[in-house]
């Protein structure tokens, strides 16, 4: 089965066309600047033929156009006939209270995920344009919606309440989502397979570090406590984003600079973190490199983002009632061996104990602890595209079943 599984932003789609059976990518690429003259589309074929190519795409139906004509293109292209396109699979953000698993799309799902705009307002909106185009150019075809927020919908309502008169939660529905749902469920997988257990066993603590950062508590195969909270920017330090505060600084600096809620937002989304605190860059590759050049602010960020990791870690093993592993995934996660090292430092007590050379390896997926570690550390690249080709393929699947039995 052939699955084309697309990631829509608001200025950009990325897609990979994969076979989830053989696990195997036969193309992948991105279509940027959508709404320009000079938008760009980049193609990889599984057999490292590129080609780039540049026009005016003004919205996402023609960016699903020039996808198509990649894929059907007998020069660059990996099929003959649009039918060879079995099923699509969409990333979606915001599957709110009403979305807690991956579903096919049909018009109530489509109207589900209008209605979580609110919560989504950012992306909703350009997901939604994804599925409309491809409902368009390939109304026959199967799509699912594959939601950031359905993994940590199984959250007790201890861990996803905040101390907020109830009559909010019940009007507006405000609460703990979490994101990066299906990374987190993704490697506790890969995790549960490199340790040969039941994942149904398993107590793990997922640690999604990039330019958004989040952390999950993960029982049995289940999220039961996530670090990201009604939006992403609660938790961890990330790229640009503040991670956790006391909520009163934000109004203290509001009345202070006369910063309305939209500047406000803006400080806290795009101009705090690794950024805000180094001065230098959101990337940590920067941080790091300002860090060894004795630069004091970006010994600063990087000390804060590796702290409030291990912090979490120590939280999120409280709350699980003992730990078997500890999964690092995401650009810095999987990349950084400096922010591996030290978030775990000093956790020996609680058995975990690093083979620093194995930390430092540059191979991608590895356990990073000593033989004999009780609790295992394994640095696992993450694959959402990956899982959404899975669950696109055994739902299209179960629906034809059922289909047929009816």
């Amino acid at each position: 089965m052939n699955i084309l599984v697309l990631n829509c932003g608001s200025s950009s789609v990325k897609y990979q066309f994969i076979n989830p059976e053989k696990s195997r990518v036969l193309t992948s690429g991105v279509v940027e600047r959508i709404g320009m003259s000079d938008a760009v589309l980049r193609n990889k074929r599984f057999d490292d033929h590129e080609i780039v190519i540049s026009g005016e795409i003004l919205d996402h139906g023609i960016a699903i156009d020039y996808i198509l004509a990649v894929l059907l293109s007998k020069n660059h292209g990996v099929i003959k006939d649009k039918k060879e396109i079995d099923a699509i699979g969409h990333r979606v953000v915001h599957g709110g209270e009403t979305f807690t698993e991956s579903v096919l799309i049909t018009g109530d799902v489509v109207k589900g995920i209008r209605d979580n705009i609110d919560l989504a307002p950012l992306h909703n909106p350009h997901n939604l344009r994804g599925i409309t185009a491809c409902i368009d150019h390939l109304p026959e075809t199967p799509q699912v919606a594959v939601f950031d927020t359905a993994f940590h919908q199984q959250m007790p309502n201890h861990a996803y309440l905040y101390g907020l008169p109830y009559s909010l939660y019940k009007r507006y529905k405000i609460r703990r989502y979490g994101f990066h749902g299906t990374s987190h469920r993704y490697v506790s997988a890969r995790a549960a397979k490199l340790m040969d257990k039941p994942l149904e066993s398993l107590k793990l603590i997922t640690c999604h570090l990039g330019n958004g950062c989040s952390m999950a508590a993960i029982s049995g195969g289940v999220s039961i406590d996530t670090s990201m909270g009604f939006t992403p920017l609660e938790g961890l330090l990330m790229g640009t984003r503040s991670g956790d505060m006391d909520p009163s600084v934000i109004l203290y600096i509001m009345a202070k600079e006369e910063l309305s809620s939209s500047e406000a937002n803006a400080l806290l989304n795009k101009h705090s973190g690794l950024m805000g605190i180094s001065g230098i860059s959101s990337d940590m590759r920067d941080v790091l490199e300002g860090a060894r050049d004795g630069e004091k602010q970006a010994i600063v960020a990087f000390d804060i983002f590796c702290y409030r990791i291990k912090k979490y870690i120590g939280a999120y093993v409280a709350a699980l009632g003992g730990i078997d592993a500890i999964i690092y995934t995401g650009g810095i996660g999987e990349n950084s061996s400096e922010v591996r090292s030290r978030s775990l430092s000093g956790l020996s007590h609680i058995g975990i104990t690093i083979d620093d050379e194995m930390n430092m390896l540059s191979r991608k997926e590895k356990k990073i602890t000593k033989d004999g570690s009780p609790v295992a550390v394994f640095v696992i690249p993450t694959n959402e595209e990956l899982m959404i080709a899975y669950d696109t393929m055994e739902i299209v699947k179960s629906s034809s079943t059922e289909k047929i039995t009816d």
